[in-house]
């Protein structure tokens, strides 16, 4: 068995497959030499995800982000990445290589990352195949905040549900939150201030939440946050943050006196449930903190 583990070990420094691991807060825990040599990764260095694309952008260096606000696209990016226990699609580095990159996530989270070298492969089935995973990607996003829209979530709801089914499933929430008095935002400030807020609100929540955590925006200034393998006092705590997080912020500088909240509905999956029916609990939940006085979190049992 050290033999084999001695010769895999090999394989992976040897190989220009591109091989990386990421923990469960998407901080790089391993990479073998092409990986290091394409993302410009010191052997000892562990960068976070984020850090290791904003840094790359700046420096020019890895995969080529092909949008005007880097920012903008890593919110994006973050809210489609670890998602699903599998994900493939293609990318290009700087250097001109182009890659097909498969994620595998593990039921701790972990991800193990692989890329295979495609830069022979016609240009015109690249360019069809790009056309087809822009297409994708824009039907599962929301246009203005760039998070997942109500399609991609509601998705992810149905396939939490059905893996709350199996017998070695772990606990799962989901939260509803809504940003209070928001027509009094656009009634005084303009629509276009309440965009801002909008976009503000996607930003604060983003760096809050985990890798597998789906966050999306499913309708006006209502989004959905969904916990996998979370009990309820887990949810709890990070829906807390978020609400506090709000609270404090802010977020438009042109206005310094401005600021806003959110109220919060919060409930646990129960095992046969579906899931319009745990939606229902935590709109009931949320319906109940704005009736208690909205910036808050209500749970419903």
């Amino acid at each position: 068995m050290t033999q084999i583990s001695e010769r895999l070990a090999e394989l992976q420094d040897d190989s220009a497959v591109l091989i990386a691991m990421y923990d469960q807060e998407d901080r790089l825990r391993y990479a073998n030499p092409a990986f290091r040599s394409t993302y410009a990764i010191e052997p000892d260095e562990t960068p976070l995800w984020s850090e290791l694309m904003r840094r790359n952008t700046r420096m020019g260096r890895g995969t080529i982000i092909r949008a005007a606000d880097f920012e903008t696209w890593l919110v994006s990016a973050q809210s489609r990445r670890g998602k699903l226990p599998f994900r493939a699609f293609e990318t290009d580095v700087v250097d001109g290589r182009w890659f097909w990159m498969t994620e595998t996530v593990q039921k701790d989270g972990w991800m193990l990352c692989i890329a295979s070298d495609i830069t022979h492969l016609k240009q015109s089935e690249r360019d069809v195949r790009q056309d087809r995973d822009f297409a994708l990607r824009a039907l599962q996003t929301d246009e203005l905040t760039g998070i997942s829209n109500r399609r991609f979530m509601m998705a992810a709801l149905e396939s939490l549900i059905a893996h709350q089914c199996s017998a070695d499933a772990g606990v799962g929430c989901i939260c509803i939150i809504d940003l209070d008095f928001f027509k009094r935002i656009n009634d005084i400030y303009g629509h276009q201030f309440g965009d801002d807020v909008l976009i503000d609100f996607s930003r604060r929540v983003q760096p809050v939440i985990r890798r597998r955590d789906s966050f999306g925006r499913i309708g006006g200034e209502e989004f959905m946050l969904i916990l996998p393998h979370t009990t309820l006092a887990q949810a709890e705590l990070i829906i807390e943050r978020i609400i506090a997080i709000v609270r404090g912020a802010c977020p438009i500088p042109s206005v310094p006196c401005f600021s806003y909240t959110c109220s919060a509905g919060l409930a646990e999956l129960r095992q046969g449930e579906t899931a319009r029916e745990v939606y229902a609990r935590a709109d009931e939940a949320l319906y109940n903190a704005k009736q208690s006085g909205r910036d808050r979190l209500k749970i419903v049992a």
